[in-house]
């Protein structure tokens, strides 16, 4: 304590004095007196280095810092790693840190100027290029950097103008030349995102802004451009993603967290509609989808894929009319939606309009020629005109192509009683009568059969003679023997045909 007291120092200080100088030796000890390990890290780091294994690599050179912090050349070698990691803003403070211990050493001034106007700075580059030029005129790659980043100043300055004056093509073309110069430069990557922007092509103005996310260390602003662009495309959870890095960066930003909350529930409005969808639950998918119209009402890509989903479910629950308002109103905002022609097709095929259900699918096929379920509709559809040309039995009947059974039956019975031949007196109301009478009952017979009928609803007309296998056996268009009221009416009317 003597020391202490000669020095003036009070006991708490001048214990706290003697702790720094007994860590001071410690360090030494295990920092300093560790030349033979530094040296070694520093020639393991190199193999490594030269092997391609540039992570075990990079931890040898963090061992070489550590043990020593005055050597310009660990500091430069493990820049090196950093690099060639392609981890240039990790370099940087290696290499200024280098320069500050070892002022005249060029090759790290060279390399920091290389990274400075990659970055776009050009002023700090120029320094740079100058420094090294003082000590060594020489110097090839110095002369020729110096004028890249002199080039580099006056294209920033001619992009900058023509941005302002509002000519995004010309500034694109410029902007391009700089990036080719300063690939790793944000702010010239951003002002040609705008220029996209501008003039209507978001998909390249995102390709822009994703490299920025990486090129500054808090982009906050360009987080919420990307989840902006990508949500007016309909890429909802590409933009949901690119929001939640915004809120990681700082969960209380308000620009952020307003947006997060919007894209949230119209993504999850949509993802369970889809769901739904594929659980066959339509009509509460329609709400689902209806609701989402609501949540965003201004991007029509989230309107338009409503009302495509929506034409989609009401065709699925037979709601043939409705299905055709919803899909015709999809198809005049998107004409080439293949998707929608190919339901409108389906919902007119329910409402028997079938020259219309074949025009939908030959428009949807000429926009997608490959597809084979629009093939395999279209033939279908023009089946079902060829068959509505001869005999419909669902016309025949005067029912929806959707009627169950008894309402099929029911509807039967009434036509079979008023076109009963015996309710008519002349010969000619008779036979007018009786063939009216056969269709009617071929018709129930398709329709209440599940097999026939689901032929007939392919395209295919089971009672008519072209279609039997062998021809003889059979049905030849009608029943054989006919009771019209099997199931119990007051009438019984047969006929026999040969």
């Amino acid at each position: 304590m003597e020391p202490c007291r000669r020095a003036g120092l009070s006991g708490v200080l001048c214990s706290l004095s003697l702790l720094c100088v007994i860590l001071d030796i410690q360090l030494d000890g295990v920092l300093g007196a560790t030349q033979a390990e530094i040296e070694h890290h520093l020639e393991m780091g190199r193999k490594l280095l030269a092997a391609g294994q540039l992570a075990e690599a990079l931890s040898h050179y963090h061992s070489a810092v550590e043990g020593d912090s005055k050597n310009y050349l660990t500091f430069y070698k493990r820049a090196a790693v950093f690099l060639a990691m392609g981890k240039s803003k990790s370099a940087l403070p290696d290499l200024t840190r280098a320069i500050q211990l070892k002022p005249d050493f060029l090759a790290a001034r060279l390399q920091r100027g290389n990274i400075l106007l990659k970055q776009g700075n050009t002023q700090e580059a120029r320094e740079d290029f100058e420094a090294v030029l003082q000590r060594s005129p020489a110097d090839e790659e110095a002369q020729n950097q110096l004028m890249k980043a002199n080039e580099l100043e006056e294209l920033q300055e001619e992009a900058h103008g023509a941005y302002h004056q509002g000519d995004y093509s010309a500034a694109i073309t410029v902007l391009e030349r700089v990036l080719e110069i300063s690939p790793w430069d944000p702010d010239s990557r951003e002002l040609r995102a705008e220029c996209y922007i501008r003039m209507g092509d978001p998909q390249k103005a995102i390709q822009d802004l994703t490299p920025t996310t990486r090129l500054r260390n808090d982009n906050r602003a360009a987080f919420l451009k990307l989840s902006r662009l990508h949500y007016s495309l309909g890429q909802h959870h590409e933009s949901l993603n690119h929001i939640r890095e915004c809120l990681k960066l700082d969960q209380d930003d308000k620009e952020c967290f307003s947006h997060y909350k919007q894209v949230k529930k119209l993504s999850k409005q949509l993802d369970s509609a889809e769901e739904l969808i594929q659980e066959g639950r339509y009509q509460e998918a329609i709400e689902k989808y209806t609701s989402a119209m609501q949540t965003e009402p201004n991007v029509p890509y989230y309107t338009n894929l409503a009302k495509e989903r929506i034409c989609f479910c009401l065709v699925k629950t037979k709601s043939a009319a409705e299905a055709i308002d919803v899909c015709s109103e999809a198809h005049q905002r998107d004409p080439r939606n293949v998707n929608v022609l190919r339901d409108r097709a389906e919902a007119y095929i329910l409402n028997q309009d079938y020259e219309k259900a074949v025009e939908d699918y030959q428009e949807a096929r000429e926009f997608d020629g490959d597809s084979s379920e629009i093939r395999e509709g279209l033939e279908r559809a023009q089946k079902l005109l060829k068959l509505s040309r001869k005999r419909d039995y669902y016309k025949i009947l005067g029912v929806s192509r959707n009627a169950n059974k008894q309402e099929i039956i029911k509807a039967y019975r009434k036509l079979a009683q008023q076109w009963h031949p015996d309710n008519f007196q002349s010969e000619a109301e008779k036979k007018e009568a009786e063939k009216k009478f056969i269709d009617i009952a071929s018709a129930k017979e398709v329709l209440t059969d599940p097999e026939m009928r689901q032929k007939f609803d392919a395209g295919e007309d089971p009672l008519d003679p072209e279609n039997q296998q062998g021809g003889g056996g059979g049905h030849q268009g009608w029943p054989f023997h006919f009771n019209p009221f099997e199931s119990g009416g007051s009438f019984h009317f047969k006929f026999q045909y040969n």
